[in-house]
């Protein structure tokens, strides 16, 4: 949503900070409270409070509070005090809405005449502000847009007081006339400048030389946070009043927030008994629209909706959130939840079911023990494997679970649910998403890659399927937006929508792919590869538009993907080249103010937009957008790759393949579909394309599909009765549910609120029926009208079905094919340890919130990663130690020194890291994998150990573990004493140790510096583990010793200390090093003679 209201204390700051200090408004000082206020820190931080008389009124954005009776004029504290606490936290009914007062407003009382009230109010529509501004004011006031004085200020244009003054003031007395008009022009600035979309002030007191603000009502557009967080500060937006605000309501909405995917809640009804999870701004309105239809509005508990690809993970957390919900409280006659949707363009339909499917799984007993029963339908890409995982768990889980997929109508579920139709027991799906795979139909051609550049016919060239109609198509009034040759360029790195692309031109028989080139900021200039049908096709990517512009002539419409803090000027930037007939804007959440710019200079430019907010539109057998009409099975299900003869308009992207689905199946196919977008100004309206397809004689009916909001579809029903629209058309506007909401719902479009009962989709569908259009009574039939209407226009002669022309085949990405589990292949790796692809990182199986919640620290990880197992407390601790007592040893040490001498040289981290470690090995600090081998072998041969140092003696070898440089017995090594004090403490089992310690007194009688060193103890200690801890097996302990895994603590440990040299020889900004030469022997063979 975009337009939102706002409290009356957040606009009064909002104001107090941003209006000019030039006008003579005096500061709104205001006090809010709500029900953790503490009346006497309230008084302390506002001391006027005590001095003045006060106003006191609801903040909940209630309309008409004076008539109501909801204002406290003219009290002291305790007045005030007093009247806010009868009324705090008690049920008031207003209108059909019934609710709790919870926030009040506290302001001082401005002592005025009654002809000192005047009434302003400023608001947006898609070419103009409007100002009204009357002369009175007040709670009587009556009907002010007709008695009002009005100025429109044309989108992109300023206004001067003198205009003012001239157009609003003419009844405000002369001496005010400068003051007034002074005051207006900075709120309109301001207005302007802070994206208000709705401001009014009722009464304005305008005193001699004081404007006072005394009531305020506003709405912001939220999609201009990023533009005006500064300016607004962190604002919160209280729901319609009737509807308390919940704590899973703003989860959602942070999960919004940090998604590009969309996820709306709203809680209709706490107790209600249907609950809904709907994939699709305009599907999720369709689903609400059907339970109403059906008697189900007292008992619908949510609206909301899911889109837009979320993850797997965020649709866990979507499906979680409501299942929560539902199972707070039990129901008399049970649930129901409806997990729906229409047939997604792009959302991978399995994925996002996989993580519905772990939050039922996790709910599984809440759900048997609410009696809960589930109902879903749902297509789109991967749908078929998507419908049998819910399929499986709800068999696995016992939950009764009803799953359909595009075979069903899209609400039939809703009449299942409600006991309204028959379940079928079994549904026959009429195409799978590996239809595409079949050959047939394709000349065999060299595999080969080839340059778009000089791509000329090399592509399909397959003759165009003609599909006659009755009338002369040689000439049109105007040239079509799309056709078997329009060239596209995309602003974006969207690779999966330009292949999409591709795929369609070539299923169309286009002889050129219809993507001229990439546009991408922030790469180099370089090509990209894609599939054109076998063949592979380099595609150019460009930094600069211009040089895309430039190279690539004939393209003439812009796929605008760009998010929506850069679509705006990136669309300005296009509208420069007046190449560009046509743009896309993909992204949702442009600020309004941004796209009436976008349309005004549109309008002037001759430049057609399609969106903001939509998947775009298609042109069967000439070209399509982006992700528009989904994957291929869903193109050829329903007959997109060729031309039929209905055209269509529709606000949804997602409702956009529903009507392919719909219209293919009621008639010959689709000819033009169009989604102009869900925002509340989209760059084209339903006019400008019905009228191009009332010219266009190759379309022979028109299917239009509204929404709830905005009044565009007048504009339709005026056409119809003045018989510029003289092709039957079937309309159906979306949001009927709307007038049985006792609150205010934003639907999931930006657009889809009434702002008035003119708006609402009843009274929109009660217009298009007598203006002539063919209306059915629900959704539900809107296929069967539009197949009534195709019917007769057969019957007639205007419309000759012909024969199916079959495809060519397009292969299936491998990729895809592997997701769809249509083919299999050897990987290419194998792990056991590590999972990052599910809901969150596994370590060895355990996820990382439970690594953390456990406090496992390094010692655990290292269990879990380096074992695959989580090992004893004591063991992880020994690791740690291990780590600690290794960590370093001083510069001296060979490791350190060549750490030191590469990191003087100027290497980077990695490289000085790299080559101390590249010197571990047997003489350094690669003693443990042989102590570990050389004291495990002696002790199980039985060797007494005075036998083993004889024998190693015998054998001329040194005995790993054992001796020290500078350490003795006399001067032992601190480390070893810890380590082997907290091993012979803690371990189960300690033979090898105790074996080792027996060899050093041998080996210390001989000579004192022959000690166990710290490799020997860690060595013999790691081996007692594997060996006694019983988390291994003697077969495992003996490979982890064989495999080298013990010097991994000392590789590990020491790294921590080379970093500490790399960083403590950049902190001391040390120069190259050159070893000195009186250190150096040099020792140079005898001269040659």
């Amino acid at each position: 949503m975009s337009a939102k209201a706002i409290s009356e204390a957040t606009g009064k700051d909002i104001i107090n900070r941003n209006l000019s200090t030039n006008t003579a408004a005096a500061k709104c000082r205001y006090a809010s409270v709500n029900e953790n206020t503490k009346f006497a820190d309230l008084v302390a931080e506002n001391p006027w409070l005590k001095t003045e008389l006060l106003v006191a009124k609801p903040d909940q954005l209630i309309k008409r509070r004076g008539k109501l009776g909801l204002i406290k004029v003219k009290t002291d504290i305790n007045g005030a005090t007093s009247w806010i606490q009868e009324r705090l936290g008690k049920d008031q009914q207003i209108g059909k809405a019934v609710g709790k007062l919870k926030n009040f407003i506290i302001e001082p009382f401005v002592p005025h005449k009654q002809d000192e009230e005047s009434y302003v109010c400023i608001y947006s529509h898609r070419h103009a502000d409007t100002i009204l501004f009357y002369h009175e004011g007040g709670v009587d006031i009556g009907d002010v847009d007709a008695k009002a004085l009005k100025l429109d200020v044309p989108v992109g244009e300023s206004i001067s007081e003198d205009v003012i003054k001239a157009k609003l003031l003419t009844n405000v007395p002369p001496a005010k006339k400068s003051m007034v008009a002074t005051f207006v022009h900075e709120l309109y600035k301001m207005y302007v400048d802070l994206y208000f979309t709705y401001l009014e002030i009722n009464p304005l007191v305008i005193t001699d030389n004081t404007i006072y603000i005394l009531d305020l009502a506003a709405k912001l557009d939220a999609t201009a946070d990023f533009v005006c967080r500064k300016m607004w500060g962190n604002v919160f937006y209280p729901p319609p009043f009737g509807r308390d605000a919940y704590p899973e309501e703003a989860y959602i909405a942070d999960l919004d927030s940090k998604s590009g995917a969309s996820l709306k809640l709203t809680i209709l009804n706490k107790k209600g008994r249907i609950w809904t999870m709907v994939a699709g701004g305009g599907a999720s309105v369709i689903y609400s629209d059907t339970i109403c239809d059906l008697g189900g509005a007292n008992e619908l508990a949510n609206y909301g909706e899911y889109s837009g690809a979320p993850s797997e993970q965020q649709t866990y957390e979507y499906a979680k959130t409501i299942l929560s919900l539902m199972t707070q409280e039990k129901h008399p006659q049970g649930k129901v939840l409806i997990i729906g949707g229409g047939i997604a363009n792009f959302t991978n339909v399995a994925a996002t079911f996989k993580g519905i499917v772990t939050a039922l799984t996790e709910f599984q007993s809440k759900i048997l023990e609410n009696n809960i029963s589930i109902y879903v339908r749902r297509a789109g890409p991967n749908y078929q494997e998507g419908l049998r995982i819910i399929r499986e768990v709800g068999q696995t889980l016992r939950i009764p679970m009803y799953v359909f997929g595009p075979e069903t109508h899209m609400t039939a579920i809703v009449g299942m649910a409600l006991g309204k139709r028959p379940i079928p027991k079994e549904t026959e799906q009429e195409f799978a998403t590996a239809n595409f795979l079949l050959p047939g139909g394709q000349n065999s051609t060299k595999t080969g890659k080839t340059d778009l550049n000089g791509l000329g016919k090399s592509g399909s060239t397959s003759p165009e399927p003609k599909y006659a109609v009755k009338g002369d198509s040689s000439a049109l009034d105007s040239i079509p937006l799309f056709s078997r040759s329009t060239k596209a360029i995309v602003w974006g790195m969207q690779t999966r929508a330009v292949q999409s692309m591709l795929d369609f031109d070539f299923v169309c028989r286009r002889s050129q792919p219809s993507v001229a080139c990439i546009v991408y900021p922030f790469t180099g200039d370089h090509k990209l590869k894609f599939y054109w049908g076998h063949k592979e096709v380099l595609i150019p990517v460009y930094t600069k538009m211009a040089d895309a512009m430039n190279k690539h002539k004939d393209a003439d419409v812009m796929v605008n993907f760009a998010s929506l803090r850069s679509a705006y000027d990136s669309t300005v930037e296009t509208m420069n080249f007046p190449q560009i007939r046509t743009i896309a804007i993909i992204a949702e959440g442009i600020p309004e103010n941004m796209t009436r710019k976008l349309i005004l200079t549109a309008n002037k430019k001759n430049v057609t937009i399609i969106g903001p907010a939509t998947v775009g539109g298609l042109k069967p057998g000439c070209f399509k957008i982006g992700n528009t009409g989904g994957m291929m099975d869903n193109i050829l299900h329903s007959k997109l790759y060729r031309p039929g003869n209905v055209a269509y308009v529709s606000r949804s992207g997602g409702m956009s393949n529903e009507l392919n689905n719909i219209v293919s199946k009621a008639t010959n196919g689709v000819y033009e579909g169009v989604a102009i977008g869900g925002d509340r100004y989209p760059g084209t309206n339903f006019m400008d394309h019905i009228m191009r397809y009332q010219r266009d004689p190759d379309i022979k009916m028109i299917v239009l599909l509204g929404e709830v909001g905005g009044i565009e579809e007048y504009d339709v029903c005026a056409a119809l009765q003045d018989n510029r629209i003289t092709k039957p058309l079937v309309a159906w506007c979306i949001g009927t549910c709307a007038s049985m909401f006792t609150s205010e719902v934003q639907f999931g479009h930006a657009g889809s609120c009434a702002n008035s009962d003119r708006e609402t989709a009843v009274a929109k569908n009660a217009a298009l029926r007598a203006a002539g259009a063919n209306v059915p009574d629900t959704f539900d039939s809107l296929g069967e009208i539009i197949h009534d209407v195709y019917n007769k226009l057969v019957e007639d002669g205007t419309i000759v079905p012909q024969p199916e022309v079959p495809p060519p085949t397009v292969p299936m990405d491998y990729s895809w094919a592997r997701e769809l589990g249509l083919i299999r292949k050897p990987a290419s790796f194998m792990t056991s340890i590590c999972d990052e692809r599910g809901q969150e990182l596994l370590y060895a199986g355990m996820p990382i919130s439970d690594v953390l919640k456990t406090n496992m620290g390094i010692g655990g990880v290292i269990s879990l990663l380096w074992f695959q197992r989580a090992l004893p407390a004591y063991v992880c601790k020994f690791f740690e130690m291990s780590l600690m007592v290794t960590a370093d040893h001083g510069p001296a040490v060979s490791g350190a020194h060549n750490t030191i001498v590469c990191a003087r040289a100027g290497k980077d981290l990695v490289s000085s890291l790299v080559s101390g470690l590249l010197t571990i090995g047997d003489r350094f600090g690669g003693a443990l994998n042989g102590a570990a081998k050389q004291f495990s072998e002696a002790y199980d041969s039985g060797l007494h150990p005075m036998e083993f140092v004889n024998e190693m003696r015998k054998k001329g070898q040194l005995i790993m573990g054992i001796g020290h440089r500078v350490k003795s017995i006399n001067n032992p090594d601190m480390r070893v004493k810890i380590i082997k004090d907290f091993v012979l403490e803690n371990f189960p089992a300690t033979p090898l140790l105790h074996y080792a310690l027996e060899v050093e007194k041998i080996t210390t009688s001989k000579k004192p510096n022959l000690i166990l060193n710290v490799d020997g103890v860690i060595a013999v200690s790691f081996c007692d583990v594997l060996r006694h801890s019983g988390a291994f097996t003697r077969e495992e302990a003996q490979e982890y010793i064989d495999m080298g895994s013990i010097n991994s603590l000392f590789v590990l440990g020491r790294s921590i200390g080379f970093i500490g040299h790399y960083m403590d020889q950049k902190r001391l900004k040390q120069g190259l090093y050159r070893h000195p030469w009186d250190d150096i022997s040099y020792v140079l063979p005898e001269q040659y003679n």
